[in-house]
């Protein structure tokens, strides 16, 4: 299904996760990006440079999410 969304919301609790290849993408980038920052930069800059790539990516992933970011308690049954 290509509706433009990545990401679909958590079946229990709050937030997303990948739903297609761009939202496993958008995550491997993320991930690869957060490790190379932790460990090329030194306390406090990767912290300074983390921040706003955190911010940014749960940003990517609230406007790429069906449905949004709402709580969830689980599947309904019926």
């Amino acid at each position: 299904m290509d509706d433009g969304y990545w990401f679909r919301p958590k079946s229990h609790g709050f937030g997303a996760v990948p739903d297609s290849w761009q939202g496993w993408a958008a995550t491997a980038v993320f991930s690869a990006v957060l490790v190379a920052i932790m460990t090329m930069m030194a306390d406090p800059a990767r912290w300074i440079v983390a921040a706003p790539v955190l911010v940014g990516f749960m940003l990517l992933c609230w406007r790429k999410t069906r449905g949004g970011w709402h709580w969830h308690w689980g599947r309904r049954k019926g």
